[in-house]
């Protein structure tokens, strides 16, 4: 009967030790969890554009609190707002197409990167086609907006937008919206020459979903905003603009647009908010917690009526 009675213990002890295991185990699934979601939320934090207001030249001041930005990373050189939408953020330019993809306007590391000019691109825009590169994000943040675009009534009624550069505003006057291939070359091709220009704008515009008639020619001077498409692995959504020397107002509101609800170069994808799925498995890992708690408990009590 002893042996019966000391089998039967250690029975009792072994389960009650792979109860506490798969206890800690679900614990350390939960904490990880929590820690995904704290993560995803900082991330969008980060790439907010209101955490660079502060930052926001005007002409009034000679750009005085962009300057400010500037001392703390000197390859911030200009300022995208696109009306109408969330994009409102600092430009930067770095010797390659890399280190903004994971480095913020401050020139810390994030991973909603930055807003960024090609490396082959000149800083003063004299370029006849320059190309900005930014992060599809979830919840608007960063060219989350971008794919938007393609939408006919969005492009419609969005037309203007003003690019900061060599202290002062420039106008800009968005004439197509397109779907790329990352890898396409007479579209990813930053800085053409002169006597290509032309040729370069005919095929923008033949790749084209929406365009809008202002009377582009191979004597301006251009801007491609890019970002990764939702549509295709390697796809690329672009807004195509003309730099003018006209400033235009700010006159659009668009609720659905700059409501906060969810919504490059070849290596530059978007940044994914943690799905619905990880919030349901974060419930069901806690519902299992409670009812290991419960049997653990109940084990316990049971082993000491004894």
């Amino acid at each position: 009967m002893g042996v019966k009675k000391a089998g039967k213990r250690s029975i009792g002890f072994s389960n009650f030790i792979v109860d506490y295991i798969i206890l800690a185990v679900i614990v350390l699934l939960i904490a990880f969890a929590a820690y995904a979601l704290w993560d995803s939320n900082q991330i969008h934090y980060a790439a907010d554009s209101s955490h660079y207001a502060v930052y926001k030249p005007t002409t009034a001041d000679g750009g005085k609190s962009f300057k400010e930005l500037q001392a703390l990373n000197e390859e911030v050189f200009a300022w995208l707002t696109v009306y109408g939408t969330h994009i409102d953020y600092p430009v930067t330019q770095s010797s390659d197409n890399m280190k903004y993809v994971n480095t913020n306007a401050e020139g810390l590391y994030s991973l909603s990167g930055a807003i960024f000019l090609d490396y082959k691109n000149s800083r003063d825009f004299t370029d006849f086609n320059s190309i900005l590169y930014g992060h599809h994000m979830a919840k608007k943040k960063m060219f989350g907006e971008i794919g938007r675009f393609s939408d006919k009534e969005v492009f419609d009624s969005h037309r203007y937008g003003n690019l900061y550069f060599g202290g002062k505003d420039h106008g800009l006057e968005f004439f197509a919206f397109v779907h790329a291939d990352a890898y396409d070359n007479s579209v990813f091709s930053a800085g053409v020459g002169e006597d290509a220009s032309q040729n370069y704008l005919d095929n923008l515009l033949a790749k084209a979903i929406h365009t809008r008639d202002i009377g582009v020619g191979a004597g301006d001077h251009i801007i491609l905003l890019s970002t990764c498409s939702s549509d295709s692995t390697n796809g690329r959504d672009i807004l195509a603009a003309r730099i003018a020397d006209e400033i235009f107002e700010d006159s659009v509101w668009d609720a659905d647009m700059t409501g906060d609800t969810d919504g490059t170069d070849n290596l530059q994808c978007q940044v994914e908010e943690i799905p619905a799925i990880v919030l349901l498995t974060l419930l069901l890992m806690l519902i299992l917690s409670a009812l290991a708690i419960i049997r653990i408990f109940a084990v316990y009590l049971k082993q000491n009526q004894k």
